[in-house]
């Protein structure tokens, strides 16, 4: 429901609720003044009847009724009676000093009126009440016998006024004291929602995105607060998008830097794996074979060499397509091929590998030189985090239902902030002081390209597994 509508019924309300108190209240006051009149009629009809009597009457006992019967009707607003004759003299009177004197006819006006010069009094309720004075004259048949003059004090009838005035008055300032607290109630509900959302719009101003405004209503409010969170999400959108664009150039500069780099690196590397086959021959010359340890050691130093040519070489097609030459290959012997390389600095760290490869697992159809980095870089990483030692559990299984391979690395490590989680496949991320952040990208490729997937599970101070699937043999990635 709209605001503009909602104020509408509200005022509607108060105006019903203030006409029906209002109506109620009149009718209720109607009711008790005709009460009050009704009484006095009656009192008056009482006294008309003692003062017809007196007039009839030769005895002078009823001027004692009459005195008695006058204080119960001063209850009623009857304040005096006297009863006079056609002479003008006043017979009988609640006032026995007034009983005798006489009276100017001409001057007696019949009917009801205020009475002249007199001054008002303060009745029950503290109002000024104005006495009046009604004359009837007293007619049997033909003849008229006197006249009665009743003065009135209609202090029961003011005191029902001024009642119902207060009582307006009262209902007036009850139905106006409840409009102004649902107005209160409303400013309060509908200011505290702008206020908040102020407030978060000076947050987003200064570059706090992560502010939601929440919708609870329907109205105005709502409508701003929808319209707000559209907009911070866009921001979002935009601030993110800006992140990418400012990564991709920075990367770009990297990569082409680091790309010049390795294009030199391979200068040397070409030299070193020339002199490794020179001094071989040398080395094979001279010792007649007597020397077999230094011609692994320069088997060692020439597949070395090799292998960071090829990683020199990945490096500067990183972000060309690889090019995959899967053959058939047993895994043990992939682990096999990369342990003794990293054997001498794994035993420095005091770091053991377990392998955990189920025995029937059959050949994967993979290509070995790419898939031996991927090892090469899982044991290295997780080497990198067991500064104190540890165990590396190299898991591998076959899944016959689904056709995949589940390799598993698993450590001992320091594990990863949960927050770096979604970042540690990103191209440059590293977390090390020595490192350009490759590694993880490069077999997260490696691995998509061959078709499988990569998941990672860490808990900081626990440690860290990856998790790789590969396709089967028959689901095996075409040969590039």
């Amino acid at each position: 429901m709209k605001l503009n509508t909602k104020l509408v019924l509200i005022m509607l309300t108060l105006l019903v609720i203030a006409l029906l108190t209002l109506f109620v209240m009149n009718q209720y006051s109607q009711h008790k003044l005709v009460e009050e009149i009704q009484d006095s009629s009656s009192a008056i009809s009482e006294v008309l009847q003692k003062s017809v009597e007196d007039l009839t009457s030769e005895s002078d006992a009823e001027a004692t009724k009459l005195s008695e019967y006058v204080e119960e009707a001063k209850k009623k607003g009857i304040d005096e009676i006297n009863i006079i004759d056609n002479e003008g003299e006043i017979i009988d009177s609640s006032n026995p000093e007034k009983i005798g004197k006489q009276r100017d006819l001409k001057k007696l006006q019949k009917g009801f009126k205020a009475i002249p010069g007199a001054k008002g009094s303060k009745g029950v309720a503290g109002t000024i009440v104005k006495p009046y004075k009604l004359v009837v004259p007293v007619i049997i048949g033909d003849e008229q016998l006197g006249f009665v003059e009743i003065n009135l004090l209609l202090d029961n009838i003011q005191e029902i006024q001024h009642e119902n005035f207060i009582r307006r008055l009262v209902a007036t300032f009850l139905v106006f004291v409840l409009g102004t607290a649902i107005i209160i109630f409303l400013a309060r509900r509908y200011t505290d929602p702008i206020h908040r959302l102020a407030a978060g719009v000076k947050k987003v101003s200064a570059g706090d995105l992560s502010v939601i405004f929440p919708v609870e209503s329907g109205d105005e409010i709502g409508e701003l607060a929808v319209n707000f969170n559209e907009m911070v999400e866009k921001l979002r959108e935009r601030e993110s998008l800006e992140k990418r664009l400012y990564e991709a150039e920075h990367l770009s500069r990297v990569g082409q830097l680091a790309s010049g780099i390795a294009h030199e690196i391979r200068n040397p590397l070409n030299y070193i794996s020339l002199a490794t086959d020179h001094l071989k021959n040398e080395v094979n010359v001279a010792c007649e074979g007597s020397r077999p340890d230094l011609a692994d050691l320069l088997d060692k130093i020439k597949e070395e060499v090799r292998r960071a040519n090829y990683m020199v070489l990945n490096f500067m097609n990183y972000g060309r397509p690889l090019k995959i030459r899967p053959t058939e290959v047993s895994y043990s012997e992939l682990v096999s091929r990369a342990l003794p390389v990293l054997a001498d600095k794994l035993d420095d760290q005091r770091i053991r590998i377990i392998a955990d490869i189920a025995r029937d697992l059959p050949p994967m159809w993979v290509d070995p030189e790419l898939m031996r980095n991927c090892l090469f870089n899982f044991i290295t990483n997780a080497s990198q985090a067991m500064p104190d030692g540890g165990a590396i559990t190299l898991g591998a299984r076959f899944d016959q239902d689904k056709n995949l391979f589940v390799l598993t690395f698993a450590d001992q490590g320091t594990g990863i902030a949960p927050e770096e989680l979604d970042k540690i496949f990103q191209p440059y991320f590293t977390t090390k002081e020595a490192g350009i952040g490759l590694g993880l990208a490069i077999t997260e490729r490696i691995i998509r390209e061959h078709g499988g997937n990569i998941a990672v599970a860490s808990e900081p101070g626990t440690g860290t597994v990856f998790t790789v699937t590969l396709p089967g043999k028959g689901e095996r990635p075409r040969p590039a």
